[in-house]
């Protein structure tokens, strides 16, 4: 009854969650941003220690024994994880509704994640932190549109305004997908002069992967380990092809059915795959859905996305604490706020 209680308290909070995703309105002329394409190909790429690796891990798995999950392959050269963690506002830059990275002005934006970055590496010394921003750049629709795949592309001027933000930061950029009636077959490739860079990595939500024919918001998505597999594939081969270090791949996930047959989800030395707790709600309750979808459920790396507004909505009307979140099993590599 526990279980049940959860996902039916997950399936209401979602609500909220679809009626801020449809706000973000792309104005198709804008003025392009140079961006420099900083690249590793100069540089020397420190490869992974395996004892090392394994520690962290097994600290990160706070005495779950199902986590870290085994045969695993450990990553090529220049890993970020889980020798970091990574600390993200997620957001588009035209709403204010979607997240934190388009509510405020860009240097308040940053103001606050440079605090937020420092409050996590005070909350846990052992563990350094890259701060990132989480770009939607790719939002779900109710209308068609003229594509009629009831998404809409942003222009890559905006993605290049993101990257431009980024660089003093010396932040990581991730570019997320909400395909709507589209694939992701169809919109990663298009974003690929982007994922060759070394600092941008890839998000997907299956939230607005509406397969079944909805229309995004009515219902919630899905995505298969198929579709998964196949983004992880398409990573690892730019990885080889651009001489890169590993890209970061998230999954967001709140329901069972957000992600089906997980177990049959394939890791790769080129790609490091972070299942983020999407979630929003009192502190019980998304506890209760880390357990279930996360935890109970394990791939590689796990992500918990905190947000600012919704999670305070209902009593004790608090998020939760860095210690609560770090007490988590297994203990969050990736760090997202909304």
């Amino acid at each position: 009854m526990k279980i049940i209680k959860s996902v039916c308290l997950v399936l209401i909070g979602a609500a909220l969650h679809f009626a801020t995703a449809f706000s973000a309105k792309a104005q198709v002329k804008d003025t392009t941003v140079k961006v420099k394409d900083t690249t590793f190909r100069d540089a020397v790429l420190k490869p992974i220690n395996p004892a090392q690796y394994d520690s962290i891990m097994h600290k990160l798995a706070n005495g779950d024994k199902r986590w870290p999950v085994k045969k695993q392959p450990y990553p090529l050269p220049g890993a970020i994880l889980p020798n970091y963690r990574i600390v993200a506002y997620y957001g588009n830059m035209y709403s204010k509704n979607m997240g934190v990275l388009g509510q405020y002005a860009p240097d308040v934006m940053i103001a606050k994640l440079k605090t937020e970055v420092k409050n996590w590496e005070k909350a846990d010394t052992s563990m350094p932190v890259k701060p990132a921003l989480h770009y939607i750049c790719v939002t779900a629709q109710a209308d068609a549109g003229r594509n009629g795949l009831h998404n809409l592309r942003m222009p890559f001027s905006q993605i290049d305004k993101v990257l431009k933000m980024a660089e003093p930061l010396h932040a990581l950029v991730f570019l997320d997908l909400q395909v709507g009636f589209s694939t992701v077959e169809k919109e990663v490739p298009l974003l690929e002069k982007y994922l060759k860079m070394p600092n941008v990595h890839l998000g997907i939500d299956p939230e607005f992967s509406m397969k079944e024919g909805s229309i995004p918001g009515k219902r919630i998505g899905t995505f298969d380990a198929e579709d998964i597999n196949y983004v992880t594939n398409y990573l690892a081969s730019l990885v080889k092809k651009y001489n890169l270090p590993p890209k970061i791949f998230i999954v967001h996930r709140f329901t069972k059915k957000m992600v089906t047959n997980y177990q049959n989800i394939k890791l790769h030395p080129e790609v490091q795959f972070v299942m983020d707790m999407d979630g929003w709600g009192d502190p019980d309750l998304k506890k209760g859905s880390y357990k279930y979808f996360i935890e109970d459920e394990p791939v590689q790396f796990t992500g918990f996305k905190l947000f600012y507004k919704n999670d305070i909505q209902k009593a004790p009307h608090r998020l939760l604490t860095m210690k609560e979140v770090l007490q988590l099993k297994p203990a969050p590599v990736y760090i997202q706020y909304q």
